[in-house]
């Protein structure tokens, strides 16, 4: 990230720099934002500049029930949609034993029996008299009612496996007996595990409520639970203090990840748990990524007001099932669910009416509901017909005659940022077909937020992991036999690489694939989009608005600019401070950048003054201001990923594919087709992914690479192809990557000691070999090499499985040349 400027908020021009802090007040409560960390601007305000607190009478504007509008639109996630086209993940089908003996054998078959007697079935609940216990078989029937409910909040199907539990072989034959017990076992570990995931669970500990003869299925269960990181997983002491399970291959495998984020961040955890070596590469001078938990402080006013600002990620959307719900858990961080309350003021500062309000929400639901509709007609006739949301939705708007008056298309428009907000993209952007293709997927339960901010898992997560920090990755090489990563001047070498860059990074190809990467995945790269929502921060000196609201809204009348600053977040009850964070969403979102900070700082401010000046509310100069800068972040280049026009959810599966035959694999976000977006999707891939890794490690254990007697065959004939070098000078000949010309590429350079024989090797990129052929004399070229590049010279056998893939390809190079 770039540096921060600081300036006074009365200084024409931005000025000195500072590095942002890394200490974050401890909890009081926490802070909230959005979604992803940037190029941010910070001001200060000189105390002289402060005026005294508001003498209103009670310091907060007066909240009508005019002023309120419903839940639903004004919080973080995607507004989930009730149409019959959509099943709704609550609408879940609870799973109970089958009927038949023969398969329902896992719990005690009296128990069994005595449920089949007394089977319960969807048209209402067995009624029992006053005071009589529950059947044994009613418990056990809620028992399994529960698992599966918890199984399904993880992202299970509650009766059926899941693609990776079929590719995994978790039972022999597919729809049996054994699936159906495998199901009940599945979910029975899962929802063991959530009741206290401060404990490591065992096999045995599983196997306490099964019986003995279904061994076989609790090991299946409890092996791909585990290798998934659907339990066991996190941050409690005893998970933490667990022994590495032993790695799939001796030695054990090593892994290079590029990027320090959740998604990096949780694979390294996952991969270390199971033995593989790991480092990671991280660009930044911090981890964390898009989630970015800064101390904003002024030190000038006695007491010092202090308060932790989510610059990034912030908001936990959907509790349920969420892995951060059991990291609070472990860790002891409270949640603070974002309250419901979220009045909208008119440009002049009146709440809006609450009929209006009422109105033109159900209006906007309505025209949801009516493309929904429309595109499900036009997928059925065309099959491959794709168009604008927002096109859509205006033309429905204009057919039905909706929002005609101004102050209903400003509310109308309100509800449109807020959409938005939601997916960090213009609506005319968003593929009407499939920009909706995750709802079905949305984790249900409150939003909250974590007191002290989010950075307060980065830095757990982070610990005990070895991140190389400041090393920018400029080019990623895979082979038959292992990676090679090229960062900050060096390269690194290792067995497999796992790329979780944002998808931002991917477009703009900052990273050099070699070989490119597959057509088919570069088109996804292509198709996917990656948006941009971006913050106002500000640090008052007291709070002068209701300190009971979490957010509020703010109208305006030019639609070309409805998310400059249309919600609000209060942050007072969380972050230690009095802290108020404007969004800016949609096309606005574009042009906050191309503005001073100065002058969004005036514009957020004239907003604010003109929803509680007319309260009789002073509003004081901020503190501290924080304007974010995601789009021109070079580690970023924008905020999270959306579905495109021309996109759909596959281009999600597509990004996260494995490349070179299991040598580089890819986690992040954009690459979790249930749960872009988020944090937790983040951080899910990087479980994903380590699973991936696994079991690639594993399979090429069973079936090594195999070239490799053709390989040393050609190590032991180096001088063959010294014949004819690619460039010499002095003692030293050079060998340059077939694959590759550009100036980071490989080269095997040979050094002649004693004007001869013998020969030591070495690998460098191709620019130090041109630096090198500058000077003059031997010995003034070694002494580069060890001093300025920090080479050593070994013997051929000492070039390792790299040397050995990159000779044998300047042999086939050299064969197709001999060919043609």
């Amino acid at each position: 990230m770039a540096e921060e400027e600081v300036v006074p908020l009365d200084a024409p021009s931005m000025a000195s720099s500072h590095d942002a802090s890394p200490s974050v007040p401890p909890p009081p409560p926490l802070l909230p934002a959005s979604d992803l960390e940037t190029d941010a601007v910070i001001l200060v305000a000189p105390l002289a500049a402060l005026p005294p607190p508001s003498s209103s009478a009670d310091g907060h504007p007066p909240t009508s029930s005019a002023a309120v509008g419903s839940l639903s639109g004004r919080k973080r996630r995607r507004r989930k949609k009730q149409f019959p086209e959509m099943v709704p993940t609550a609408r879940l089908r609870t799973l109970r034993p089958p009927s038949t003996r023969s398969s329902s054998v896992i719990y005690s078959e009296k128990l069994i029996d005595e449920m089949i007697q007394m089977q319960i079935n969807d048209s209402g609940p067995v009624r029992r008299g006053r005071g009589r216990p529950p059947s044994s078989s009613l418990r056990l029937a809620r028992e399994l009612d529960v698992e599966a409910l918890t199984a399904s909040a993880v992202g299970f199907p509650v009766d059926s496996l899941t693609e990776e539990e079929i590719e995994a072989n978790v039972v022999p034959v597919l729809g049996g007996a054994a699936q159906a017990n495998y199901i009940v076992v599945r979910n029975h570990i899962i929802a063991r595990w959530r009741s206290n995931p401060s404990m490591w669970i065992t096999e045995a500990h599983a196997m306490e409520a099964i019986r003995s003869e279904h061994r076989v299925l609790v090991s299946a269960a409890y092996g791909f639970l585990l290798e998934h990181g659907f339990i066991n997983f996190g941050l409690a002491p005893s998970i933490i203090a667990a022994p590495p399970k032993r790695p799939p291959t001796l030695p054990a495998p090593s892994v290079l990840i590029v990027g320090a984020g959740l998604a990096g961040l949780g694979a390294a955890r996952h991969l270390l748990s199971f033995g593989f070596k790991v480092a990671i590469f991280e660009g930044r001078r911090r981890p964390g990524g898009r989630v970015y938990t800064k101390k904003m402080e002024s030190s000038s006013t006695t007491p010092a007001v202090v308060a932790a600002a989510d610059l990034g990620g912030s908001v936990l959307t959907g509790i349920n099932g969420n892995p951060f719900g059991v990291l609070a858990r472990q860790l002891g961080f409270p949640l603070h669910k974002i309250r419901d309350l979220c009045p909208l003021y008119l440009p002049d500062g009146r709440p809006v009416d609450t009929d209006i309000d009422k109105s033109l929400e159900k209006a906007f639901n309505q025209l949801l509901e009516k493309v929904c509709k429309f595109r499900h007609a036009i997928i059925d006739e065309l099959k491959c017909m794709d168009a604008s949301l927002g096109t859509a939705l205006e033309s429905f708007r204009k057919a039905y005659g909706i929002a005609d008056s101004l102050e209903e298309r400003m509310l109308l428009d309100w509800h449109l940022a807020n959409l938005e907000y939601a997916n960090a993209a213009p609506l005319s952007d968003l593929s009407m077909d499939h920009w909706d293709q995750d709802d079905p997927y949305e984790m249900g339960g409150d939003h909250c937020f974590i007191p002290g901010g989010n950075g307060r898992f980065i830095r757990v997560l982070a610990e005990g992991i070895p991140i190389f920090y400041g090393r920018t990755v400029q080019r990623i090489q895979y082979g038959c036999d292992g990676v090679m990563v090229y960062a900050g001047g060096q390269i690194f070498r290792g067995d497999m690489a796992l790329c979780t860059v944002p998808l931002g990074v991917l477009k703009k190809g900052c990273i050099e694939f070699v070989p490119e990467l597959p057509q088919e995945k570069q088109d996804a790269i292509k198709r996917l989009g990656f948006g941009l929502l971006n913050k106002v921060l500000m640090l008052f000196p007291h709070v002068f608005w209701d300190g009971e609201l979490d957010t509020f809204g703010h109208l305006t009348e030019d639609s070309s600019n409805r998310g400059e600053f249309f919600l609000f977040y209060s942050y007072s009850s969380v972050a230690g401070g009095p802290l108020l964070v404007a969004l800016v969403a949609g096309e606005a979102a574009t042009k906050f950048e191309r503005i001073s900070a100065q002058a969004n700082v005036e514009r957020v401010l004239e907003v604010i003054r003109g929803i509680f000046l007319p309260k009789g509310i002073k509003v004081p100069k901020p503190l501290q201001v924080i304007c974010t800068g995601w789009g021109s972040d070079k580690f970023t280049y924008g905020s999270y990923s959306y579905v495109a026009i021309g996109s759909s959810g596959d281009d999600y599966d597509i990004l996260a594919e494995s490349v070179g035959n299991g040598r580089v694999f890819f986690a992040g976000e954009a690459t979790n087709r249930r749960y872009p977006a988020t944090m937790h999707g983040a951080l899910l891939s990087g479980f994903r992914e380590a699973a991936n890794i696994t079991r690639a490690a594993r399979k090429r254990s069973i079936f090594p690479v195999m070239n490799i007697v053709d390989v040393k065959e050609d190590m032991s004939n180096l001088d063959s192809f010294f014949q004819t070098p690619d460039l010499s000078f002095g003692n030293f000949s050079v060998l340059y990557d077939p694959s590759s010309t550009g100036p980071d590429s490989i080269s095997l350079v040979r050094v002649g000691i004693d004007n001869g024989s013998p020969f030591l090797y070495c690998l460098i990129p191709k620019k130090n070999v041109m630096e090198m052929a500058e000077i003059d004399g031997n010995d003034n070229r070694l002494n580069m090499f060890y001093q300025c590049f920090g080479t050593k010279l070994v013997a051929s056998n000492g070039l390792g499985s790299v040397g050995e893939s990159f000779i044998s390809r300047i042999r086939a190079a050299r064969t197709t040349d001999l060919k043609t």
